[in-house]
This record gives structure tokens, C-alpha cells and sequence, in this order.
């Protein structure tokens, strides 16, 4: 990491939408912990818990603030954060820890968190897995942003969501997986972090034929997130981000949880911060030059209508049958782009070609109670 300072010079467009996700998903996250321990844990200590164990500095070369700050500065708006967030930021370079003092010093109304903010300058490695492992945590939103792919693993990820109410979402850097998943000197690190049996499994597809780009890439997103849900019932969730020229990879964001409620949380926040979308569909992507292409994504909009994709499968999977919009939403929308507005757009669409029966609604809405019974196919 202190060799690579220069990550942090400057705050691009991607990390700024990276540090939007980040927060918006804190807060609503907060929001659900705290709500759940006020209902089902009244009688436990409350706490919640953000632990981000490759912090950088309190700000970016251009004045911009990091995520710590920023999620710090929410949780100093809310009264009852104040009284129950812990925080842990780490980072190996004590230059980066030592500004990030500064900044959290400096910050008006610090001192009315409950929990002083800690800050260590540790490697992340073997030692803070096994200590992870044989902790029980409080409800903990785990971040984890290398700058290389060192340090993290499936079983640091593991070690933290193995306890109630704990999330997950970590940085990806996918160009120097791309390059190193064949590399035997960094081996052990992309065995830790796809498993050894996974890393063969990898090699033997990215092996076979002649591949894309875009292909390759698939494969090794798509075996990262079996590799998480191997691990025990996930919701995996990638975001990424292209680079400056928005013509390569430069990296994913990847959530994790155990629940659904999380994911869809998730989900919604990602589908905003999206630079494009076709037919309110969203990328779950950041294209830096999009905003300079939409004459581009005009022409092209006709040659891919994701929802008309969405119609048809809902047509087909769930023939002769009789569910709410929320079931139909719930049982279809996991691993898959749509949004919840996307299921009631069709479905309301689909209701005027007269392709599906529903129950009694206000016209123009689509509640999530609203019973819809799709005709034999």
C-alpha cells in the first residue's frame, strides 16, 4: 500500500460513486440494525459496527473526503447512531492512518460518539482472520478496499459474516486478477480469495478456446461469486466500474449478505448510481465517458429491450400460476438485473395486453400486494 500512495492523489468520478454506494448502503443499513434490535433484541447490547481495514487517508490529494469521514459524518446526524457505532479503520501505511487522525479529529461533533473512533496500522493477513474468527460480532458493515487483492480472502469475508446482521462489500480489482490468475508467485493470494480447487477449475476455462474480453471476464466474476456462496446461503451483488477511456474493466465492487433484505437494499442504491440503463433497466455499472455517448446509446436502444427479455420469462416461469407482485418479485429478481419497479412495469404492461389476470388495483399503480395470475401457457 505505501508504494502506491498515488491511488490516492486524486478522487476520480469512480471513486466518488464508490464511496456514494458505500454510504447511502450505511445508512439504510444502520437503519434496518437499528430498527431490528429495537424490536427483536431489547434486552441485548446495542451496538452496530463499521470496520474498514484498508481506510487510506482522511482525504483524496483534492480535498475530497474518504469514505471513513463520510460515513462517520452520517452517523454524527443521527442521535442514536451516536450512541451505538463503533468504528475501526486500519491501513497499513501510517502516513495514511495518521492523516486520516487529522481528518477525524477535525470533524465538528466528534466527540459526541459514544465510541471513540479506533484507528490501527496492521497488515491484513492470517492474524486478523483467525482473531475475526473467534469473535461473536455485533451487527458489523464490513469494508474492504485493497488497492492490490492481498490481504483479502474468502475467509476474511467469511469471518465477519458469519454473524448476525453482518454485511460485506469489498473492492475487486479485476485487471490484476485477469493478470495474475495465472502468475504461480501470486498463487496462494488468488487461491485464498477463489479457493485452490476454484483457481484450477478458472484456469482450465479461461484455457479453453478462444475468448473475448468480455468473456474472460464473466468467468472469473462468475466464479467469484460461487466461490461466496459456497460459503453458506449469499447474495452476491457486482458493481463495476470502467476505466477513464470506458473501454476496459478497471474494477468491481461486490456485496455481500446473508439476507435478501440487504440485497435488495443494495440493489436499488446501485441501480442509481449507474451511469446508463436500457428501458429502466439498470447496468449495475459506472462508464465514466456514458454521459459523453448517449447519442451512441440512442441508436442502440432498439437492439436490446431487456424488459420485453423480462416479460417473456415471467410469462414462461410462472405460467398458470397465482401470486402477489411481491412473490413473483422476490422469487425471480435474485442474480438478475431487474429492479422492483421493472417487475411492476411489465406487469402492468402485460395486464393491458391482457396476457396476465390481476386483482383489483387503483389504476396506474401496481402495490406489491396486488395478486396476478398468469395464464396457461
Amino acid at each position: 500500500m505505501s508504494a502506491n500512495n498515488s491511488f490516492f492523489e486524486e478522487s476520480k468520478d469512480q471513486s466518488q460513486v464508490k464511496s456514494m454506494i458505500v454510504a447511502k448502503y450505511f445508512s439504510a443499513w444502520a437503519s434496518v440494525m437499528v430498527g431490528a434490535q429495537n424490536r427483536y433484541r431489547a434486552n441485548s447490547v446495542k451496538k452496530l459496527a463499521y470496520i474498514d481495514l484498508f481506510a487510506g487517508p482522511g482525504r483524496y490529494r483534492d480535498g475530497t473526503k474518504s469514505t471513513p469521514i463520510i460515513v462517520l459524518e452520517k452517523a454524527l446526524q443521527d442521535e442514536v447512531l451516536r450512541e451505538r457505532l463503533v468504528t475501526v479503520f486500519n491501513d497499513k501505511d501510517p502516513s495514511n492512518t495518521s492523516s486520516l487522525q487529522d481528518e477525524i479529529d477535525g470533524l465538528q461533533g466528534i466527540d459526541a460518539l459514544k465510541f471513540k473512533p479506533q484507528i490501527y496500522t496492521e497488515e491484513v493477513g492470517e492474524e486478523i482472520v483467525k482473531m475475526f474468527e473467534k469473535m461473536s460480532l455485533v451487527p458489523t458493515l464490513f469494508f474492504v478496499d485493497p488497492w492490490w487483492y492481498k490481504g483479502l480472502s474468502l475467509r476474511l469475508v467469511n469471518s465477519v459474516l458469519k454473524d448476525w446482521g453482518c454485511d460485506c462489500i469489498f473492492f475487486f480489482n479485476y485487471n490484476r486478477i485477469n493478470m495474475g490468475i495465472n502468475n504461480e508467485a501470486v498463487k496462494p493470494h488468488v487461491e485464498a480469495l477463489f479457493g485452490p480447487d476454484r483457481v484450477d477449475e478458472i484456469r482450465a476455462r479461461l484455457g479453453s478456446g478462444k475468448l473475448t474480453s468480455s468473456d474472460r471476464e464473466i468467468i472469473v466474476i462468475d466464479e467469484l461469486c460461487q466461490s461466496l456462496q459456497d460459503l453458506g446461503p449469499r447474495y452476491v451483488l457486482p458493481f463495476r466500474f470502467r476505466d477513464d477511456r470506458g473501454s476496459r474493466t478497471s474494477h468491481h465492487l461486490i456485496f455481500v449478505s446473508k439476507g435478501f433484505k440487504g440485497y435488495e437494499i443494495m440493489k436499488e442504491i446501485m441501480a442509481k448510481e449507474c451511469s446508463s440503463n436500457e428501458q429502466g433497466v439498470p447496468s449495475f455499472e459506472y462508464n465514466p465517458v456514458d454521459g459523453r455517448t448517449k447519442l451512441k446509446q440512442l441508436l442502440l436502444f432498439n437492439l436490446s429491450r431487456p424488459l420485453d427479455d423480462l416479460a417473456e420469462m415471467l410469462l414462461g416461469e410462472f405460467a398458470g400460476q397465482k401470486l402477489t407482485m411481491e412473490e413473483i418479485y422476490q422469487q425471480h429478481n435474485v442474480d438478475r438485473p431487474y429492479i422492483k419497479k421493472n417487475y411492476k412495469d411489465v406487469l402492468k404492461t402485460l395486464e393491458e395486453d391482457g396476457k396476465i389476470t390481476v386483482g383489483k388495483h387503483r389504476k396506474g399503480t401496481f402495490g406489491d400486494n396486488v395478486v396476478v395470475t398468469f395464464h396457461q401457457g
